[in-house]
């Protein structure tokens, strides 16, 4: 699933793939990830998605404090460090912590990552906020009974549509994932018309939209819930 690599355009680089590290700036952060594209392929790099979800999650306010958040296909863990962090760290202009309610944050993978994943999360987070986040094997569509049904109040993806072959698994994990109230974020490169035939079958399941798009990286950000009412974030 996440570990197979696939052909990659729109600016990426041979240096950008395969350098040892990527570093960013969120919530106030330094966040240094390491990447190992030789052994993991794409489970072990960071693409423009998660970069453009993480910022959106920033500029746009979501309130997460208190939330339960789940990341699927999380490869370097960048995302689910971010909602981690921005779930903990309300900050004024003059950042003056305004609530120690923090994101109840699980970050997901195939068991080949997870020893990966948990070594870029432990080392990008506080000691007192590394309980708020779990690093947890999930592979689509497979022993979904560990995961508590409709439990979640934030499903989250970056980049995870790119193989036909798991989109059916992939529809049946956000079912099992999600209630009346959760909302569902997937930021993605339409690269293939199988990536357009993905948002068709979301689309006969959730009611989806698309809420942001970086034209810089030729991004969507796509938001999906159960039913056709117009909750806002």
């Amino acid at each position: 699933m996440a570990l197979v690599p696939y052909e990659e355009g729109g600016g990426w680089t041979a240096r950008q793939l395969h350098s040892p590290s990527a570093t960013f700036h969120f919530a106030s952060r330094t966040i240094r990830l390491q990447q190992d594209w030789r052994r993991l392929g794409v489970a072990a790099v960071v693409w423009d998605a998660a970069v453009v979800l993480c910022a959106y999650l920033e500029m746009e306010g979501i309130d997460l404090r208190d939330r339960s958040v789940i990341e699927l296909g999380a490869g370097t863990g960048l995302l689910g460090i971010v909602v981690t962090l921005l779930g903990v760290w309300t900050l004024s202009v003059s950042r003056v912590l305004l609530s120690p309610l923090g994101a109840r944050v699980t970050i997901t993978d195939r068991a080949a990552a997870l020893e990966f994943l948990e070594s870029n999360v432990q080392a990008n987070l506080p000691p007192e906020l590394r309980p708020r986040a779990v690093v947890k094997e999930l592979t689509w569509g497979k022993d979904l009974d560990n995961f508590p049904p409709g439990a979640f109040d934030f499903v989250l993806g970056a980049d995870i549509v790119y193989l036909e072959e798991t989109f059916a698994e992939l529809l049946q994990t956000l079912e099992h994932l999600c209630s009346e109230q959760t909302v569902i974020l997937l930021s993605c490169r339409i690269r293939y018309e199988r990536d357009l035939r993905f948002l068709r079958m979301l689309r006969e399941r959730f009611s989806v939209h698309e809420v942001h798009y970086d034209s810089s990286k030729d991004v969507h950000i796509y938001k999906a819930h159960r039913g056709s009412r117009k909750n806002d974030l």
